[in-house]
């Protein structure tokens, strides 16, 4: 129920701020509003302003929405209001107009940002957990345990890493960019700070897409290899293991963080019955060899190991805040960088140099919204702020359907000192459809594959 309140509250008013850009921008400047729709289909509640004779109206279906203005194209318009038809406007007017959607959901990203940057959010610390053998990480040596200190692209100054997912941002940045990212770290074995340079160019394409991090090398936090909450008669309890155990190895294999271990003991039921191990544990200050076999259980098609306890310690957690100014600031920035990101990522997909995997649909959103609405209320926020940035610049693509592709037809005018022939606008439009169509079940069909085991 939460994802699905979450999903609508989302779609809601990222929609509504979008149309609210074309609508207020339009009774600026003297053009005539009909309608103001949130949702498409049968309307459900809906009333009109006796003073302008908007209709509000809220449809069946809160996918999408639209704000109807006088137009001779659409229907004959009286003289006496025929200077507040859309058509009739000086053609910077309805630029303005158009444009007003999209700069709207990036205003409210920035508003949305800067939110969440003055009451501040607590992240887990960027401190690594052990990286997949094979990659870029694993070859550039890290084990596990690092904390990032610094990061920052190849000859360029470097800034300070504040938390998991600031980390993460400069990978990914990389990543898209084909720039390699030097980064300065710490380790829990000492030694001082160290600095490497992670080649993120030697990325193939195809590599960019729903699991460019983990190729990279980084997922979650780092978890300590501690046991939490045991369950009754499972083989943890069984074997005498106790919750706040810190796993240190498990038969001839040093156990870095939660995330190997937990590997580790799912792998143990993939060859039949799971054998005997032991495990060497830190129990108040004291080492203590204990033996036991996971049990061996069905998940899906696969067999894998269980012990019937929690495996993993919370994240050492920063808190990330900004003053009013600075706030502000880190929020027009954060914008500004993402949304030149999702345009890198989309230009990429469209010459194929980055996977069409990228594209989600209303299922992959409807499940962020509601796991970031779980996670709490700045969580949500954030969640808003990229989605409205991601609206923002969708409605900008030059497509004959959405913004940009108006937009493009009133550059086209201002060059050429002539409006796009009609049937040439009703051609673009058809394909302009098309296109959105056949993105759109790319989209759903990448969600319907990401659910299936």
């Amino acid at each position: 129920m939460l994802t699905l309140v979450a999903f609508v509250v989302a779609i809601a008013v990222l929609v509504m701020v979008h149309e609210w850009g074309h609508y207020a921008t339009a009774r600026a400047f003297g053009v005539k509003v009909l309608r103001f729709s949130i949702g498409f289909g049968p309307r459900v509640v809906g009333w009109r302003s006796v003073k302008s004779g908007t209709e509000y109206v809220i449809g069946l279906l809160p996918v999408g929405g639209y704000v109807k203005m006088l137009d001779e194209h659409d229907a004959p318009v009286a003289m006496a209001e025929s200077s507040k038809a859309f058509n009739n406007q000086p053609l910077r007017s309805k630029a303005a107009i158009v444009a007003a959607g999209p700069i709207s959901n990036l205003l409210l990203a920035v508003i949305l940002y800067s939110t969440v940057n003055w009451i501040g959010v607590s992240q887990p610390r960027a401190i690594l957990s052990q990286p997949p053998v094979n990659s870029i990480l694993a070859g550039a040596g890290f084990q596990g345990g690092e904390q990032i200190l610094w990061a920052g692209f190849e000859g360029e100054a470097l800034e300070e890493i504040g938390s998991f997912d600031g980390f993460r941002w400069w990978l990914a940045k990389g990543a898209v960019e084909h720039r390699n990212v030097q980064v300065e770290f710490n380790t829990p074995r000492g030694g001082g700070n160290q600095s490497v340079l992670l080649k993120l160019t030697e990325l193939d394409s195809q590599d960019i897409d729903g699991q460019l991090l983990q190729k990279i090398g980084i997922s979650v936090p780092f978890s300590q290899a501690r046991l939490g909450k045991l369950v009754p008669h499972g083989a943890a309890e069984q074997a005498h293991l106790m919750t706040d155990d810190v796993v240190l190895r498990v038969d001839d294999i040093n156990i870095m963080d939660a995330v190997q271990l937990r590997d580790l003991i799912r792998a143990s039921g993939r060859s039949g019955i799971p054998k005997l191990q032991t495990w060497l544990v830190v129990r108040n200050g004291e080492q203590t060899a204990i033996s036991i076999a996971p049990k061996l259980v069905q998940e899906g098609d696969l067999s894998i190991g269980r012990i019937g306890a929690v495996v993993g310690a919370p994240p050492a957690m920063a808190t990330i805040q900004f003053g009013l100014l600075d706030g502000i600031g880190e929020a027009i920035r954060h914008t500004w960088e993402t949304s030149l990101l999702t345009l890198r990522v989309m230009g990429q997909i469209v010459i194929g140099e980055a996977s069409l995997k990228n594209l989600s649909g209303p299922v992959t959103i409807a499940d962020y919204a509601g796991k970031s609405a779980a996670m709490g209320f700045t969580q949500f926020l954030v969640f808003l702020a990229l989605m409205s940035v991601s609206l923002g610049v969708l409605n900008l693509l030059p497509l004959p359907v959405l913004d940009g592709g108006h937009l493009m037809y009133y550059l086209w005018e201002a060059l050429s000192g002539k409006p796009v022939a009609q049937l040439w606008t009703e051609r673009l439009q058809k394909v302009g459809l098309v296109i959105l169509l056949m993105m759109m079940s790319v989209a759903i069909v990448n969600d319907v594959t990401r659910l299936l085991p």
